[in-house]
């Protein structure tokens, strides 16, 4: 493919000392950023989509152009006219279906598999940008122009300000890190956009309220002084592991951003001081910025960041670190092999993931980390920095940050069930997109355990699928079960050709029992290390339910749905340990329900979301409606929710309070969807609500065959929102598909 073109070489930069460093040549380092636009030519932009690793790339060059020419995907993505031709009119289920999936294949990108935006967190690009900025990697012009364009586009229409997602008010967190971007990339300080957010952000009290994690990205920037940062010691990662709080038994993402975290604030390292971060210090503060007392606001904090506020416990913990610990135990021995283990183990995370890291926030601190520790022109350095493009993505508004490094494997997992649900697996029509579909998947499974697994902390993965794709390489429950499902489903049905063999299914099976927790549930990446009693120790403010692993209906309904399909054609591979592991699987799931009926969504706007999946674990294993108490009492919850038009609407205020919440704009597509996914699922006696929101789906599809971005579809650790575009294709093509082979003679329109 064409190489993207830098508008600048980065440049030279020495290694410095652990304190902050200032240099002669500050000025030209603030030189060097890059030259801002009013916008670039969407025709130029192209998405690679190689390996399953995505870039956008901007082709300034006219040849360059013809020679790659646009794909309707990044026409799509991009919010391009597509000048798509009108499909007939559906006339019943079947047929919105097949429009949905007419449309739905021009998305599908060449190695097999559907890409898209994983946006909604605000707080995710600041730290590619800060990284960027600080390793002297600044972002070319382009890039710039999109964030920028991006940035203006989120800000509050009100105060100005960013929240911590995109549906979100506006939160010191957002507002000073965004902020920072913008002036990072070249907007000056009395743009009309960044008054406005200046404004509001003083409203809010200045950066001193900002929550623990803006603090410490304007601290290794120099716009705060490290006393300001509550203490993050690198010496817990020498606890045994047999205590109770050691790191190793933290939620994998807490564990691998407080390892870099630990690292910077153990050396106390900052960027050298140039014009811009002096000029930011001066803009993102109320008070006098030489007067500020830094180790007395270490816990101000505004309230709309304060979601978790920080125990009394861990108050006293961090008094105890910096008057006693700090001066008198930490001693320099300690300290020396304390930052060598960490960064031993930051190596173990960029190896194991070829630089692509778990997500955007610590790869974007070990990016720093590197930069500190093997300098500026390390191939660690420069690795680091290509893979950040591969979080990022552009879409009408600009540039944004995706949440992980795409949706790859858990996108097209989904989108294969759609086409079995509907009965169409076996259509030809429909064959050449689905053996891709198999193919991407077959080139994704990972094949291996991770180097040093144990060592590094590692759950087992052996024939696993990740989220995103096999580079990244984490694998979670229920991505490793969508994805087996997905492929027993088109390697059974004739005409497809098997590219996975049995034993490497029974890898991924033998894997996915390992997720099963003694309660009978199972969590995300990897069973429990601590309980619910370890978030006294949550330092993060913004998020709740982060520092360790949980039971999530959406994981254990989806290892037990593929276990039961696997049973069907394997029924003498480890009977027994399944047969126990269905069972205890649904034993948890019936007890997860909650007084209303539903359950609540962990990882999707929410008790729509989870109610679905455990409606469907039942199904599974013949529990329905008519047979179960659990089953009528989730169906009964669903229908009262249903409103007037058909559809159905949560909000994400619902994650938030577990407390069922109207969306203020109505019923949504995917929701609807979810909601009769499970009726269907559940076989609800009454054909009528379902067929008021089958119409609703197929009222809401345009003639393209497409549906429309509506409202937010993910959250994750409760307060913070993330989008699933593909849901509005693949759940509402669920859902007819299964209307339609269960109703086949029903008229809906």
């Amino acid at each position: 493919m064409m190489a993207r073109k830098q508008a600048t070489e980065a440049p030279a930069a020495s290694n410095g000392s652990p304190k902050k460093r200032s240099s002669a040549d500050s000025d030209d380092h603030d030189v060097k950023r890059p030259r801002l636009q009013e916008s670039t030519d969407k025709a130029r932009w192209r998405l690679s989509s190689e390996g399953g690793r995505h870039t956008w790339h901007y082709l300034e060059d006219d040849e360059a152009t013809k020679e790659w020419p646009q794909s309707y995907a990044d026409k799509y993505f991009l919010g391009m006219p597509l000048e798509l031709p009108e499909l007939p009119k559906a006339t019943n289920p079947l047929d919105a279906v097949r429009n949905g999936l007419t449309f739905f294949e021009k998305l599908q990108l060449p190695e097999g598999h559907w890409g898209c935006e994983y946006g909604g967190p605000m707080f995710l690009l600041p730290g590619v940008v800060i990284a960027r900025y600080i390793t002297k990697n600044p972002v070319p012009w382009y890039y710039a122009t999109e964030i920028k364009n991006y940035l203006f586009a989120r800000a509050n229409p009100v105060d100005g300000g960013w929240g911590l997602h995109i549906e979100g008010e506006s939160t010191m967190l957002g507002t000073t890190l965004n902020y920072t971007t913008l002036r990072l990339v070249g907007v000056e300080a009395d743009h009309p956009v960044m008054v406005k957010a200046r404004a509001t952000m003083h409203k809010m009290g200045g950066a001193i309220c900002a929550p623990h994690w803006a603090k410490f990205w304007l601290t290794v920037l120099g716009i705060m002084k490290w006393d300001i940062v509550n203490p993050v010691p690198p010496e817990l990662w020498l606890l045994p592991d047999w205590v109770p709080i050691a790191p190793w038994r933290w939620w994998i993402h807490m564990r691998q951003v407080f390892l870099p975290m630990s690292y910077l604030w153990s050396k106390k390292w900052q960027a050298e001081e140039t014009d811009l971060i002096r000029e930011l210090r001066k803009e993102l503060f109320v008070e006098d910025w030489s007067k500020i007392d830094w180790a007395g606001n270490r816990n101000t904090i505004h309230p709309n960041d304060n979601y978790h506020p920080k125990t009394a416990f861990l108050n006293t913990v961090n008094w105890l670190l910096v008057n006693i610990w700090n001066p008198v135990f930490r001693t320099k021995y300690l300290v020396d092999k304390a930052e060598a283990w960490a960064s031993e183990l930051i190596d173990m995370e960029d190896e194991n993931t070829d630089y692509s890291d778990l997500a955007p926030v610590n790869a974007a601190m070990n990016t720093v980390c590197c930069y500190v520790r093997d300098g500026p022109g390390a191939y660690s350095v420069r690795r680091h920095v290509e893979r950040l493009d591969e979080v990022l993505w552009v879409n009408a508004e600009g540039m944004l940050c995706n949440g992980t490094n795409g949706v790859q494997c858990w996108d097209t997992a989904f989108a294969i069930q759609a086409i079995m649900d509907a009965g169409l697996t076996e259509d030809p029509r429909w064959r050449p997109m689905l053996i891709k579909s198999l193919e991407f998947l077959e080139d994704q499974q990972i094949r291996e355990n991770v180097k040093d697994q144990d060592k590094c902390y590692r759950h087992p993965r052996k024939g696993a699928w990740a989220f995103s794709n096999k580079d990244q390489g984490y694998a979670v429950s229920d991505c490793v079960s969508e994805a087996l499902k997905s492929v027993i489903i088109l390697q059974k049905t004739p005409g497809f050709p098997t590219l996975i063999d049995d034993q490497r299914i029974f890898d991924a099976v033998d894997t996915m029992l390992t997720y099963q927790n003694p309660s009978g549930a199972c969590s995300s990446y990897e069973t429990p290390r601590a309980g619910q009693w370890m978030e006294v120790l949550n330092a993060a403010e913004v998020f709740g339910n982060i520092m360790v692993e949980y039971e999530y209906p959406e994981c254990t309904t989806a290892v037990l749905t593929t276990l039961s399909l696997f049973k069907k054609h394997w029924p003498n591979h480890r009977t027994a340990e399944i047969d126990d592991f269905i069972t205890r699987a649904v034993k948890w799931i019936k007890s997860d329900q909650k007084p209303h009926g539903g359950w609540y969504g962990n990882w999707g706007i929410c008790f729509t979301y989870a109610t679905m999946f455990a409606l469907e674990s039942l199904a599974s294993v013949g529990e329905t409606y008519e047979t179960s108490k659990y089953a009528k009492k989730g169906c009964d919850f669903l229908i009262a929710k249903q409103r007037e038009d058909g559809g159905w609407s949560e909000s994400y205020k619902a994650c938030e309070t577990g407390k069922y919440v109207e969306h203020p704009t109505g019923s949504q597509v995917v929701m609807t969807a979810w909601a009769l996914i499970g009726l269907i699922k559940a076989k609800y006696p009454d054909i009528e609500p379902i067929k008021k929101g089958i119409k609703l789906i197929m009222d809401r599809q345009q003639p393209n065959g497409e549906w429309l971005q509506e409202a937010i579809e993910g959250v994750f650790n409760k307060s913070c929102m993330i989008s699933y575009p593909n849901y509005k294709f693949s759940f509402p093509l669920k859902a007819l598909g299964l209307f339609a082979t269960r109703y086949p003679d029903e008229k809906v329109v």
